[in-house]
């Protein structure tokens, strides 16, 4: 799609439409202009650019409500959008409106004793674990982009993070949902309940739907107590199939106190160190890989730094830790993260990136790592592996930097072929395509190789039960016929 002409990515709606629509939003949430609507036509890695005929910003979920219900009376496609920041061009428009929900940004309640908290969509994420904070709970969904993604988008993707061994996926900190459905109808379910055996668990429907079903407005989320002592360790380990023996050591050894365990290879180490500014390598010696866990209590006294000195120790004794660094102190737990959560955007001053976000069985990790490496290096001369990811869950990041001084052009080319091989593999270890970032509109011709029939059916069923028009997202998620 051409970039350079604004005029080719404009749509026109029908003056009875604009005229409603306007009057249900207001001069506050309505966009029209070609350089304010910009930014929600690209989306986060510039694979895909959108067009629309205006975005809409609701104030309230009586708003989304006419705003969907207008639509859907004159078949406009809308695409509901949070923090625009998912990676697979789940959001990107390809005509009618975009709905964003940045306006309906309140924390309705908050419920100490019951441990939830009632947010409306359009909420930061970091502001959602500001909020618990405040009254001594933890919210423990966290990711890179939680200073600009949005609860509602999160919840639309399942987004996954960094402490997903411990306490799940996002659809797992949901108790209940508020959704405008494609009809203009709005289903309450904001239950805030943790035993409700009464029929079909319809909030699931929607969590993971990336907007195709209805458009989430508020949930009711799950809250925890806030860890009193806090432990972050770094340790440097010869192999992958070291970093899974590890992770099966301080697991036997932490319990349900292991909150986070990541692993990253030299190379993406050394992309942050060189261009992302105040990041330093805590050890003297380069390292093949290297393990970052958090262990948390939300015991005040819990003894978890004997716990990962003794577990470390045990580790550098049978050969899976060749060295390990402790925070002594929140400053230095903050710097050895910072490595960690700053590899995306290291990783763009390398030139072009091809971006896997696979899922293996953690004891095939290794494996996988092995097989992928050996075949994206065969297929592709000089390509260089910037692997990372959530090892405690099995997912890994399996980015590919392209060769120095290649074309990036002619290298992203290549993006399909590439992801291919690394795609058959994961698959032929019992894993998935997509871990955490969803289908959007890049993966479905994946989804359809790789669903069964059967799994696409009910799919397709769900799909025409819920928005029978095709207006929700349309284009997303489910492959073409």
């Amino acid at each position: 799609m051409d970039t350079t002409n604004p005029s080719q990515h404009r749509v026109t709606l029908p003056d009875e439409c604009v005229a409603a629509l306007k009057a249900a939003v207001g001069a506050k949430g309505w966009i029209d202009d070609a350089a304010r609507l910009e930014p929600y036509l690209m989306e986060e890695r510039g694979r895909f650019r959108g067009r629309c005929a205006a975005v809409l910003r609701p104030a309230s979920t009586a708003e989304v409500a006419d705003v969907v219900r207008i639509c859907a009376g004159h078949r406009v496609p809308i695409v509901a959008q949070g923090g625009n920041t998912g990676l697979v061009g789940g959001a990107v428009p390809d005509g009618g409106v975009v709905v964003a929900l940045d306006r309906l940004n309140r924390i309705r309640a908050i419920d100490v004793v019951n441990r939830t908290m009632t947010v409306e969509a359009g909420v930061i994420l970091g502001e959602v674990q500001s909020a618990a904070a405040e009254v001594g709970a933890l919210f423990p969904l966290s990711l890179a982009a939680e200073g600009s993604c949005r609860i509602g988008g999160n919840l639309a993707t399942n987004a996954g993070g960094i402490q997903v061994l411990r306490y799940g996926n996002a659809r797992d900190l949901v108790l209940g949902l508020e959704v405008v459905l494609a009809d203009g109808r709005v289903w309450d379910g904001l239950t805030a309940l943790r035993k409700n055996n009464t029929g079909y668990d319809l909030k699931q429907l929607f969590l993971g739907s990336e907007g195709t079903l209805g458009i989430i407005t508020a949930a009711v989320l799950k809250l925890f107590p806030q860890p009193k002592v806090t432990e972050t360790a770094l340790a440097a380990v010869p192999s992958v199939d070291a970093a899974v023996q590890l992770y099966r050591r301080i697991g036997d050894a932490a319990g349900d106190a292991l909150a986070a365990f990541e692993f990253m290879a030299r190379l993406p180490m050394e992309m942050c160190l060189k261009h992302i500014a105040g990041t330093i390598d805590p050890f003297d010696t380069a390292y093949p890989f290297y393990v970052l866990m958090k262990l948390t209590s939300p015991r005040a006294g819990d003894p978890l730094r004997e716990t990962i000195e003794t577990a470390l120790a045990e580790a550098f004794e049978a050969g899976t830790v060749l060295d390990a660094v402790i925070a002594s102190n929140e400053t230095q737990a903050a710097q050895l993260w910072r490595m960690r959560e700053s590899i995306p955007e290291a990783q763009k001053h390398e030139g072009g990136s091809i971006k896997n976000d696979v899922s293996v069985p953690i004891s095939r990790v290794a494996a996988f790592m092995d097989r992928a490496t050996a075949a994206v290096t065969a297929a592709l001369p000089g390509i260089r592996v910037c692997a990372f990811g959530h090892i405690g869950d099995g997912n890994v990041h399996f980015n590919l930097s392209q060769p120095p001084g290649a074309d990036r052009a002619a290298y992203l080319a290549e993006w399909e072929r590439i992801e291919a091989l690394v795609t058959a593999i994961a698959h032929d270890l019992g894993g998935s395509f997509s871990a955490e970032h969803g289908i959007g509109r890049l993966k479905r011709g994946t989804l359809r190789q790789y669903k069964s029939a059967v799994e696409i059916d009910l799919m397709r069923r769900i799909k025409q039960a819920l928005d029978p028009d095709d207006i929700m997202n349309p284009g997303k998620v489910l492959p073409s016929d």
